[in-house]
């Protein structure tokens, strides 16, 4: 615990994100997003962690996060996500899909783009839940159960999937350049193709019994066909899309929803999911191989960040580690992240060395020494 540091921000903090490094750069991050929800003014705030090159026996408040600016959002952001190293999308409680540039000369925030009320019902508007991105492209989608496309240098809507479905879609990802995968309300994974027509999913799995609410999705790096998931009931589901429609293993993670799953980007044998229940947990398959995992396939797009994501090839051949069956659980070590606290865990995002997350307590905090 000794390398994480809080910073209490007087605001409920609903997203983090880091801000994209170069590939073949190998910095650490040192700039994160954050957005705000349930508070009188939201706003979305730049942070940076300056890297100074210590090494944790920090001095005083040196690894602390320092504000580099604001802007005010409309409505709660309910989703967040770097488009390149200076602009990000939000997405917002009112039905709105905004894209802020980051001026990192002036440390000023303009709004670049604002798609108003694209979600919404016949006479209200509609939460607009999940976004992803890949330059230029954006995905959007909604608890109006519709998928929306957009691009960052054109002002219209691309496309809509008026019905995509009959219930909230919480969340959307990337599974290969022109396919997204998206998590509803009652329990189900759906595949699209965007290159195809149809309004209709290319594949949906499910939760078998009770149909829970998915909230959030996640995709290996290496091998697109492995997606882990997490709902209301806490579990850590992880899925095999290519077979079956079911998950391929259950594991019990927290107490209360989890609000967050992700992959590490670089070395998925690790991988990070927060929860309602306060805590965030650190997931560690021990691999069979001795091979390093970052040789095991891997992206080459010039960017490495949370939402980037045309995967490159890879090695399929190899199998996944979170995929070997009911006698992984005995290969897997859990840590948990934080000191104890009540208050929701709402999101993490983890690159390089690097974790943050956001929480209800109106903190934030930081690890720059995450084993992995």
């Amino acid at each position: 615990m000794e390398s994480v540091n809080a910073k209490y921000v007087s605001q409920k903090i609903s997203k983090t994100r880091w801000r994209p490094v170069s590939h073949s750069s190998l910095q650490q991050p040192d700039i994160f997003a954050t957005g705000s929800w349930d508070n009188e003014d939201n706003k979305i705030s730049f942070w940076s962690i300056g890297n100074h090159g210590s090494s944790g026996m920090d001095e005083g408040f040196e690894g602390d996060p320092q504000l580099l600016c604001e802007h005010k959002h409309d409505g709660d952001v309910l989703d967040l996500q770097f488009l390149d190293q200076d602009r990000i999308v939000t997405t917002s409680s009112t039905g709105a899909v905004t894209i802020f540039r980051h001026h990192q000369n002036s440390q000023t925030i303009s709004v670049s783009q604002r798609w108003p009320r694209v979600h919404r019902y016949p006479c209200d508007n509609a939460p607009c839940t999940g976004v992803v991105c890949s330059s230029p492209e954006i995905v959007t989608v909604g608890e109006d159960g519709k998928i929306i496309v957009f691009r960052a240098d054109q002002e219209g809507v691309i496309r809509v999937i008026e019905n995509a479905d009959s219930s909230t879609i919480h969340a959307v990802t990337y599974l290969r350049t022109t396919e997204i995968l998206t998590v509803n309300s009652i329990g189900q994974l759906k595949l699209w193709d965007l290159r195809q027509q149809s309004n209709s999913p290319s594949q949906i799995l499910s939760l078998s019994g009770d149909r829970l609410p998915l909230h959030c999705v996640d995709r290996h790096p290496n091998q697109q066909h492995i997606v882990a998931t997490g709902g209301q009931d806490g579990m850590l589901c992880v899925w095999d899309v290519r077979q079956g429609s079911t998950p391929f293993s259950l594991m019990e993670a927290h107490s209360a929803e989890m609000w967050e799953v992700h992959f590490h980007p670089t070395n998925p044998d690790h991988l990070f999911t927060c929860s309602e229940d306060g805590s965030l947990l650190h997931w560690e398959t021990s691999t069979h191989s001795d091979m390093p995992s970052f040789l095991q396939g891997g992206r080459n797009n010039s960017m490495i960040s949370r939402s980037a994501m045309a995967p490159a090839g890879g090695n399929q051949s190899l199998i996944s580690t979170w995929l070997s069956g009911d006698s992984s659980k005995g290969r897997l070590e859990t840590t948990h992240m934080l000191p104890s606290q009540t208050l929701s865990v709402n999101s993490l995002d983890v690159l390089g060395q690097c974790l943050v997350c956001g929480t209800d307590g109106e903190a934030i905090f930081v690890n720059r020494q995450v084993p992995v």
